[in-house]
């Protein structure tokens, strides 16, 4: 279905671009902070297989994935706040303009680190509520990547800082986090973009994290729908689509 948007562009509700990872079952999938892999398993009772291919009446699994490491995911202040907050209470909006822009990282000893300046350069004609980072290069396998203990590229301190200077709510990026691995529990960038600890913390902005954008998605201007699941926690499972702009 072709939509009109205020700004007087349109788009097809039928061409979405999924920039999520899936979540699967087992090794073959993105994992990151030493968390199991996810498990997506029949329940077996006595009584009961939730299986047809075992011979049940239907399919009824459990799964046990953890948001932060396990795929696509969008979490709020309650990442890093002492007070429990959740996701599904402080995401209200679904529906943003979103830039992508995409950037190599820069070596910085044994860092890899995209920096102010990068970003910067790459966001002088900002003009949306939603930011899209592609690292580069932009291999296929970042889709089932094992970060853990890797050391992934990170972003410097100050880029936050700056993306709240230009009206940037929704931050997202193909990496496990905007922060150093090892960086002594500081994660300087997330207290920086929910400024927290204040009286003026950021509950409606978010972070999401272990995107991946295919290299025909081309760096530019999209519509985005950010989904989640409801979950009241301060990290949910989500699925950005994107939909390119058009004129009539």
């Amino acid at each position: 279905m072709k939509l009109k948007l205020e700004s007087g562009k349109f788009i097809d509700t039928t061409k979405g671009i999924d920039i999520s990872i899936p979540l699967r079952a087992g090794i073959p999938n993105v994992n990151a902070w030493y968390v199991d892999p996810v498990t997506i398993e029949p329940v077996r009772t006595e009584h009961f297989t939730g299986s047809v291919a075992e011979g049940g009446s239907v399919n009824f699994r459990n799964i046990a994935f953890n948001p932060h490491g396990n795929g696509t995911h969008t979490e709020c202040v309650g990442h890093i706040s002492k007070k429990v907050e959740s996701i599904n209470q402080h995401l209200k909006e679904f529906h943003f303009m979103a830039q992508l822009i995409s950037l190599k990282p820069e070596v910085n000893g044994e860092d890899k680190v995209i920096t102010v300046n990068q970003v910067k350069s790459a966001t002088k004609n900002f003009n949306s509520r939603a930011l899209i980072l592609r690292t580069l290069p932009n291999a296929i396998s970042k889709r089932d990547f094992q970060y853990s203990n890797t050391n992934p590229p990170y972003l410097e301190k100050g880029v936050l800082a700056y993306l709240n200077s230009i009206g940037v709510d929704h931050f997202l990026i193909d990496l496990p986090s905007v922060d150093k691995e090892f960086d002594d529990g500081e994660l300087q960038e997330h207290h920086a973009f929910w400024n927290y600890p204040s009286d003026q913390i950021h509950f409606h902005k978010t972070i999401t994290e272990l995107v991946y954008i295919p290299d025909e998605v081309e760096d530019g201007v999209y519509f985005m729908n950010l989904q989640i699941a409801p979950f009241e926690n301060d990290a949910s499972p989500s699925k950005p689509v994107l939909y390119q702009l058009f004129d009539a």
